[in-house]
């Protein structure tokens, strides 16, 4: 008893240490954080702290260049490269809280600050990558390279540096240094007002439901619906504005709302007005409408890469990455596309023969593919999405990928109570190895709210860097899952399995990653490699002895029947035409907005979205994934040029865990040493392809892709 009492007394103190040791009279970002594995104090960081924070880390930022600069011995990788990596440690700081919290749980002033900020920051790194005398330092460097005596991995940071700042402007005039600046600062204006629009016009449809337009709603969507109404009811101003929402149904065009409704609802009126609300986001001529930003941001691309040199923004962005050049990527999207539209007129054929034979007499639009698509699906192979959910709870799922990369790589995941985060929904984990060392902290941040943007995503509070002693990462994982309604628990759709899967996979890069320098590690690679990492951990999630260990009945406790997970895995190409051809428009749509020239100026973004899936002969059945309006990932994300990424990491991926298959364990400890050492582990210390060869001992082939999603021909 005495024992446990004093385990008690220093958990207190432990918890008490963590929230008396900063100031407040000081700037939390101007002091040490003394919490628990430098987990950023989240309460005691208040709006009004960014600002004096973001100047400061800026400042000094520009001190420490001057001090390299100005350093007067021989330019060396040390005093040159190496101190650069060692610059802008607070502007680094406050700049991942920030934005991490701006984007998972933000509010009018972070909104406001955004704006303000997104100019001066771009400003900032200009006067870094476009500092002359900072730039023939590298050069230097470079140039000296083959007598340094360098590592591998400090020749890598040290081509990769130069190539920053060559790609940067570094070598142009001062004009055109000047006119790249410019548009650099006003590119990033246009992204964040994107994005803000973007949040804007999610949040700002609703659509308010009586009892009587529930018709064909389970239990759960209703219960759902019902709690959303209270919620909003909370957060009224007055009693009029309460009213609106007594005794009603709420659904709103996030995902997490929207698909259940599409799926489940028999009132084809209502559909069309949800799913319109969603792909008119930013496309409603008013004061949050994206048509003109979409197109500004692609001209300003267009001419940015004109000055540096090249034809258009796809060749600049695609120089970096696996594929080389935009026509390797229209091929490898055309390679794919075509199967999957012959696919998608095939499953519009199915869905219109459950609509005849159900007497309507309306041709199947955009609007019904949710609904007809799972009629089709249960009718096939007798699989109803809402009789998997109950064995889906989220913690059990988040144990499944837990216990996943336990048995791959031996990690172990111990919850912790007594850390204070940015929200109340937020939980936290600490990462240990198989030799009990630690390895990271890991945030989960899992259901939708409204000042959250939407989708999912991977982002880290604290990075990994093994130069001034052994720094771990705090990496989190952000998703719009659907929250706890009364005593239930939040239960998953499948898809919603394989997003917490994929995400995680972005983590575990982020916290295996075991580097020298800060800069190449985790993420930090092409961006059609660096979704290598999280789509391949996807293929654990439907392996049978992986769903049974954590598919449990909520209620029951009962495990997951054979039938069901045989009845799931039969019907995993179903609906495949829809899927990849969705995403392959929205690719192609991203390719042709930036391959643009400057010379054009496109004056109807519309016309030009239009006439870029014409072309591609997209069916009206199916809308792009997404309509250049709501794009976030091209315009205010990092993937212009770059979302045929998904794409081309799923050749990776499927050919990567053909591997495990072929060995016949896929948790084979040799291949799983291998992928760790390889691709979890190494960042951006050396060119992807080399990654890959290290690990599969071979160059990628598609055709484990084709067949994965069934367009090889062998499911028609």
């Amino acid at each position: 008893m005495k024992k446990v009492l004093l385990i008690c007394v220093l958990f207190l103190i432990a918890s008490c240490n963590q929230k008396s040791k900063m100031d407040p009279n000081i700037n939390p970002f101007f002091q040490e954080w003394t919490t628990s594995f430098e987990v950023p104090p989240f309460l005691d960081i208040k709006d009004e702290h960014y600002m004096p924070a973001f100047e400061k880390g800026m400042k000094e930022n520009l001190v420490e260049i001057d001090s390299i600069v100005n350093n007067t011995e021989e330019p060396t990788f040390e005093n040159t490269i190496e101190a650069l990596e060692r610059t802008g440690m607070l502007l680094t700081k406050v700049q991942r809280v920030f934005s991490n919290l701006a984007s998972s749980n933000t509010n009018p002033q972070l909104q406001e600050l955004q704006r303000e900020l997104s100019p001066l920051l771009s400003a900032h790194y200009d006067k870094i990558t476009l500092n002359q005398d900072l730039f023939d330092r590298i050069d230097q460097v470079w140039k000296s390279k083959d007598d340094a005596g360098l590592t591998k991995e400090q020749e890598k940071l040290l081509k990769d540096t130069r190539k920053l700042f060559v790609r940067s402007g570094a070598l142009m005039n001062e004009a055109q240094k000047q006119k790249i600046s410019g548009l650099n600062s006003k590119i990033s204006e246009l992204s964040t007002a994107f994005g803000q629009n973007l949040l804007a016009e999610t949040n700002g449809f609703e659509m308010i439901l009586d009892k009587e337009d529930l018709e064909g709603l389970s239990e759960g969507v209703v219960s759902a619906a019902s709690e959303a109404a209270s919620k909003k009811m909370e957060e009224a101003d007055s009693d009029e504005e309460k009213s609106k929402y007594e005794n009603k149904y709420v659904f709103t065009p996030h995902r997490s709302s929207m698909y259940p409704f599409l799926t489940e609802s028999t009132r084809r009126d209502l559909r069309e007005i949800l799913y319109k609300s969603y792909v008119m986001r930013g496309d409603n001529n008013n004061e949050f409408d994206n048509k003109k930003v979409a197109a500004q941001i692609a001209k300003l691309r267009a001419e940015r890469a004109k000055i540096m040199g090249y034809k258009t923004h796809a060749h600049f962005i695609l120089e970096e990455n696996m594929l080389k050049t935009p026509e390797e990527v229209y091929d490898l999207l055309l390679q794919l596309w075509r199967p999957a539209l012959k696919r998608a007129k095939v499953e519009v054929a199915d869905m219109q023969a459950v609509a005849l034979a159900e007497g309507q007499d309306f041709k199947v639009a955009a609007w019904d593919w949710w609904h007809y698509s799972e009629k089709v699906r249960k009718e096939k192979y007798d699989l109803d999405e809402a009789a998997i959910k109950p064995y889906l709870s989220l913690d059990n799922v988040i144990q499944g990928v837990f216990n996943t990369t336990n048995k791959l790589w031996g990690l172990n995941f111990r919850e912790i109570f007594d850390i204070d985060l940015y929200h109340p929904d937020a939980r936290v984990w600490e990462v240990t190895d198989k030799d009990g060392s630690h390895l990271a902290i890991f945030i989960g941040d899992y259901f939708t709210r409204s000042n959250k943007r939407g989708g999912a995503w991977m982002s880290s509070f604290k990075g990994q860097s093994n130069l001034d002693g052994r720094e771990r990462p705090i990496v989190v994982n952000v998703c719009n899952f659907p929250a706890p309604v009364g005593d239930n628990p939040s239960l998953l759709s499948f898809d919603n399995v394989v997003t917490l899967f994929h995400e995680f996979g972005h983590a575990m890069h982020g916290t295996l990653t075991n580097v020298t320098y800060g800069s190449m590690a985790g993420t930090s690679g092409p961006r059609d490699f660096i979704e290598l990492p999280s789509q391949l951990l996807e293929h654990w999630a439907s392996e049978p002895e992986v769903l049974k260990s954590f598919a449990t009945h909520y209620d029951t406790g009962e495990t997951i029947p054979d039938e069901l997970i045989e009845k799931l895995l039969k019907a995993s190409k179903f609906n495949q035409g829809f899927i990849n051809t969705e995403y392959l428009a929205a690719a192609l749509l991203d390719m042709d907005w930036h391959t643009i020239s400057a010379k054009e100026s496109i004056k109807d973004a519309n016309g030009f979205e239009k006439k870029s899936l014409s072309e591609i002969g997209l069916i009206e059945e199916i809308a792009a994934r997404y309509r250049t309006t709501y794009f976030a990932h091209i315009f205010s994300g990092g993937y212009s040029s770059g979302y045929y990424s998904y794409v081309h990491a799923a050749v990776l991926d499927s050919d990567g865990f053909e591997a495990f298959k072929e060995a016949g364990d896929v948790f084979d400890p040799e291949l799983s040493s291998k992928l760790r050492k390889h691709i979890y582990e190494k960042g951006s210390t050396e060119e992807a392809m080399d990654l890959y060869i290290n690990f599969r001992g071979r160059k990628p082939i598609i055709a484990p892709l084709l067949k994965a999603r069934g367009l090889d021909g062998s499911s028609d």
